[in-house]
C-alpha cells in the first residue's frame, strides 16, 4: 500500500477557501505592484485529526498546477499532525498550465499568493500563526524560495507575520535580484535533483554559496540521478516534455525600473531569447522521494517544536 493511502484517514477535515490576491507581471512586482490586477484564487485546507492550534504548511504548485505530488505531500503532512493549505494559483486566473507558456503568469506573482495565504491561514482558529511554513515545487518552489527575501516581504508581506521556514523543491535560481542575499533569518531548505535537465541545480548551488557568505540559514540537498518533479508518482516511467519552456541556460539579473536583463545580451530578457529552449524530462524517483520525505518531516518536527 502506498504511504499516502495509509495516511488519508488522518485528514479529518477539508475546507475550501478563496481569497484576494494580485496578478502582476514580474516588472510590476519588482516596482511595487503598480497597475496590478486583482484576482481571487482558491485553496484547500486539509486538517488532521484532533486539530487545535496546530502548525501548517502552505503548498505552492508547479507549472502543471496542483498534481499528485502536492496531494501526496498534503497527506504526509496530515500524517504528522500538520495542516496543509493547497493553493491553486491558476484556476481563478483562467490558467490551466504554464509549462508551454510561462508568460501567462510571472513566477514572482505567486509570492504574493504565498503571503496572502499566510495571512488567511494565520487567522484560522485551528492553526498556530507562529508555526506556518511554505513549501513549493518548481514554479511554486521559486516562489517559496524568494518569498524569503526581506525586500519582497516589506513590499507585499505583513509586518507582523512571517513564514517559520521555506522549503523549495527544484526551484529556478538563475535570476539575480537586487538585495537577494538579504533573506529571512528563518531556515531555508532547498531540495533538488542532480540530474534535472528541466530546471538545473547549478544556479541554486551558486545562489546558496552567496547566501552562505551572507550568513543565511540555508541548505541545499541534492539527490543523485533524480530528475525534475522527482517526487511526483505519476511521472513513472520518466516522461519527456518536448514543448516545455526551459530557461536553464539563461542568466538573468534585475536591472533598473524592474527590468529583467539577459546577462549574455545586456538587453531585457524576452521569451524569444536564444537561451530559451524547449524540452525537458520529468521523472519519479522513489528513493529520492523517500529520503526527501523523511528529511522534511524531521526538519518540520524540529522547527515546529514548541
Amino acid at each position: 500500500m502506498h504511504t499516502s493511502d495509509q495516511l488519508k484517514p488522518q485528514t479529518a477535515r477539508i475546507e475550501i477557501h478563496s481569497f484576494e490576491t494580485m496578478t502582476l507581471t514580474d516588472k510590476q512586482f519588482l516596482i511595487g505592484g503598480q497597475e496590478s490586477v486583482s484576482a481571487r484564487i482558491g485553496a484547500e485546507l486539509r486538517l488532521p485529526a484532533a486539530a487545535t492550534r496546530i502548525p501548517a504548511v502552505v503548498l505552492l504548485h508547479g507549472s502543471a498546477g496542483i498534481g499528485a505530488n502536492v496531494d501526496r505531500w498534503a497527506d504526509e503532512l496530515n500524517g504528522i499532525g500538520v495542516g496543509a493549505f493547497l493553493v491553486d494559483s491558476f484556476t481563478g486566473r483562467g490558467i490551466v498550465q504554464t509549462v508551454t507558456d510561462q508568460s501567462q503568469l510571472g513566477s514572482l506573482a505567486m509570492i504574493v499568493d504565498a503571503y496572502r495565504s499566510l495571512e488567511l491561514v494565520s487567522k484560522h482558529s485551528a492553526i498556530d500563526p507562529s508555526r506556518i511554513a511554505v513549501m513549493g515545487f518548481s514554479k511554486g518552489g521559486f516562489a517559496a524560495l524568494y518569498a524569503s527575501l526581506k525586500r519582497f516581504q516589506r513590499m507585499y508581506g505583513s509586518a507582523d507575520l512571517e513564514f517559520s521556514a521555506y522549503l523549495p523543491f527544484y526551484p529556478a535560481c538563475n535570476t539575480m535580484y537586487l538585495e537577494d542575499e538579504q533573506v529571512s533569518e528563518r531556515p531555508i531548505r532547498i531540495f533538488h535533483g542532480a540530474a534535472d535537465n528541466y530546471v538545473p541545480v547549478e544556479p541554486c548551488r551558486k545562489y546558496v554559496q552567496r547566501l552562505r557568505r551572507a550568513n543565511a540559514e540555508v541548505q541545499l540537498t541534492e539527490y543523485a540521478g533524480a530528475h525534475h518533479a522527482f517526487d511526483n508518482p505519476l511521472y513513472s516511467p520518466h516522461r519527456a516534455l518536448p514543448d516545455a519552456i526551459i530557461t536553464g541556460d539563461c542568466v538573468r539579473q534585475e536591472g533598473t525600473a524592474g527590468d529583467i536583463i539577459n546577462v549574455a545580451t545586456g538587453e531585457k530578457f524576452r521569451w524569444t531569447d536564444t537561451c530559451v529552449k524547449r524540452g525537458g524530462t520529468v521523472g519519479y524517483d522513489a528513493v529520492a522521494t523517500a529520503e526527501a520525505t523523511n528529511a522534511v518531516k524531521s526538519f518540520l518536527s524540529q522547527t515546529f517544536r514548541r
